[in-house]
């Protein structure tokens, strides 16, 4: 009998070993697989960008008429231009056309161009600006977003952190007192959500910067800024003050109600009606099978909120003047500026598609019925 054993040890070992190469190489494919249709979706999703920045090439037709206007211009204040007879002129005024229209890439046709601006984005070289700059004078795109992104990480990244932790905790206590006073009263407000946020913005800027002036219609900061750095963390966090609160009414209860739902859904299955049999404790059993199971979609939530501070909200930025990712993405459509759209478009498409190829991979490490790579989910 103990000869036996011995002998079906070296098998044992050979199994286990192909059960991990096995494993190995599904998460090998698995992986492959994901980033193949990731990149492809990067690559649509920006070639889509630019086509519709450029809308489809239309914008070639308004820079070319700026360029002649510019051209023009430039002829009629020049008095040297003025004594050349009409032929010549004419001849001057196409031949500065030309070069511009050169310089900046017109002379070739824009299906042949977009795929050299496809190109540029999904390397990172996000080139330079057509008519924005930065505060230092830069036309680098790079350097233009990321002049504007402290601003929007401090106003929608705090306003957003607030909303998520607290609309989280308020509809965890909601999940136990179901059917209170509370609870009725956020279902009730619910529908309040379908404003969008820069609504209100506009009701409390009325309210507090116009009719009782304890709040600064919008800005960052002062003008002029406080020197003391005390001073101008308290002046930036009293103009912060306005567009946070927006954010939050806006969505607090419509957050607040779904997360109460998804919690209450998890509350009613059956393994939890046995662990309060078995005696377990509230707090035990919300912690084991409430949080537990909803986990991935916590860190779901939470993760695509930090990549969406990237595109920051535009209207509430330019409702409220702040020098953030939003507002800028709002001057870059309106001066029709398309290496900062395209630009700003990619970086966040890098983002997103990282953070759902790693969202896998967590998922497996806080929920053990999940595997990677299409294994079977254990009940």
């Amino acid at each position: 009998m103990a000869e036996a054993t011995h002998v079906a040890q070296p098998g044992a070992g050979v199994t286990q070993e192909r059960r991990s190469e096995s494993t190995f190489s599904r998460v090998a494919k698995y992986m492959g697989v994901r980033l193949f249709f990731l990149a492809a979706t990067i690559v649509i999703g920006v070639y889509l960008t630019i086509l519709i920045a450029n809308m489809g090439g239309y914008v070639d037709d308004i820079r070319r008429g700026v360029i002649r206007e510019q051209v023009g211009l430039q002829v009629q204040d020049d008095p040297a231009f003025r004594r050349l007879p009409q032929e010549q002129r004419e001849a001057l005024i196409a031949d500065l056309i030309r070069v511009e229209e050169e310089r900046i890439g017109l002379n070739r046709p824009f299906i042949v161009r977009s795929f050299a601006f496809l190109t540029d984005a999904l390397t990172l070289n996000l080139g330079r600006a057509e008519q924005m700059t930065s505060d230092s004078g830069s036309k680098q795109v790079k350097l233009i977003l990321l002049e504007r992104l402290p601003a929007t990480l401090m106003m929608w990244g705090f306003s957003n952190l607030i909303l998520f932790f607290f609309s989280l905790l308020l509809a965890l206590a909601l999940s136990r007192r179901y059917g209170s006073l509370l609870d009725r009263a956020i279902i009730a407000f619910t529908p309040t959500s379908s404003a969008p946020a820069w609504f209100y913005g506009l009701l409390l800027i009325l309210i507090f910067a116009a009719v009782f002036r304890f709040l600064p219609f919008g800005g960052m900061v002062d003008a002029p800024p406080p020197e003391d750095r005390l001073l101008y963390a308290l002046n930036v966090l009293k103009h912060i003050i306005l567009p946070a609160s927006a954010i939050v009414i806006s969505s607090v209860f419509l957050t607040t109600y779904n997360w109460r739902t998804f919690f209450l859904i998890y509350s009613s299955e059956d393994y939890v009606e046995m662990a309060k049999a078995k005696g377990l404790s509230a707090r035990e059993i919300e912690r084991r099978y409430v949080l537990r199971p909803t986990l991935p979609t916590i860190i779901t939530g939470f993760a695509l909120l930090l990549i969406t501070l990237w595109q920051g909200a535009i209207i509430l930025e330019t409702v409220f003047n702040w020098p953030g990712l939003g507002r800028a993405y709002f001057q870059a459509i309106g001066l029709y500026d398309t290496a900062v759209i395209v630009g700003n478009t990619v970086i966040y498409a890098y983002l997103l598609a990282i953070t759902v190829f790693l969202l896998d991979f967590i998922y497996a490490l806080v929920d053990p019925r999940v595997k990677i790579g299409g294994g079977e989910r254990r009940a």
